[in-house]
């Protein structure tokens, strides 16, 4: 049977200002990406998440990224290799006291924006992020898109890489996800993302925005808590897989 792992990007607020409903979405995800403080996030946001995601049997991932609160971590940054692997560790290190704390641990790591894209194609960066993680636990998997440079790094190293896969982004015809500035990079008809969920799962396959047809063979798919009505996006992807034979089991 067909099995699928259903992540998505939590803890993304600061102070008084929230942006992701983590509670709902906990009640649907398998994967909780938790936002580490570089991006979005903070210390009680980080503890109240892990709590949540524990309480209800959620795997707890550390969603590293660049050091830029005020651009939610999507601007392009050039940072130093030995200082962009130190910040890496130190953010898995400070959600690993909150999962810990909670009962749990964290179980894997995916970079978020910038960072994610950059190190697609960027094997120097890519093997930073490679760095944080050994420095932080040679053990945990790590969260990439297929053929990126990163998980290529993961795997030299010894780390378990963890295909993953986007039903509400555009792709390009290599595999890439189209830039978010450009038209029609996000999929906004919640049918079409129900539709392309059940896609990829079962047939690994995804339409491009050029509406060729690829591989995308992915272990885990990716469910974007910012995305208006997204608890609800959520539960019908997940009801969906379900119906059409899919196990939706988190990989890690």
């Amino acid at each position: 049977m067909t099995s699928i792992d259903l992540n998505a990007d939590l803890g993304e607020g600061f102070g008084r200002w929230r942006l992701t409903d983590d509670e709902q979405l906990l009640s649907v995800v398998t994967s909780a990406n938790v936002a580490c403080g570089f991006h979005a996030g903070d210390a009680a946001t980080m503890r109240r998440v892990c709590e949540l995601a524990a309480g209800r049997g959620v795997t707890i991932g550390a969603q590293v990224s660049y050091r830029d609160l005020a651009g939610f971590g999507r601007r392009a940054m050039d940072v130093p290799s030995a200082e962009l692997a130190a910040e890496v560790a130190y953010q898995i290190g400070a959600l690993e006291v909150f999962a810990r704390a909670a009962g749990a641990r964290v179980a894997y790591v995916k970079p978020h924006g910038a960072l994610y894209n950059r190190v697609v194609h960027d094997e120097e960066q890519a093997a930073a992020v490679v760095d944080g993680v050994l420095l932080a636990n040679a053990s945990l998997p790590v969260l990439g898109l297929p053929g990126s440079r990163l998980l290529e790094q993961a795997g030299k190293a010894g780390l378990p890489a963890v295909t993953e896969a986007f039903a509400d982004r555009a792709y390009t015809d290599e595999g890439t996800l189209v830039p978010r500035g450009r038209e029609g990079a996000v999929v906004s008809d919640p049918e079409a993302v129900v539709e392309r969920s059940v896609e990829l799962a079962r047939s690994g396959a995804v339409t491009t925005h050029s509406g060729a047809r690829i591989a995308v063979r992915a272990r885990s798919l990716c469910l974007h808590g910012d995305t208006p009505g997204a608890v609800e996006l959520a539960r019908r992807v997940r009801a969906r897989l379900t119906e059409a034979g899919v196990t939706v089991a988190a990989f890690a």
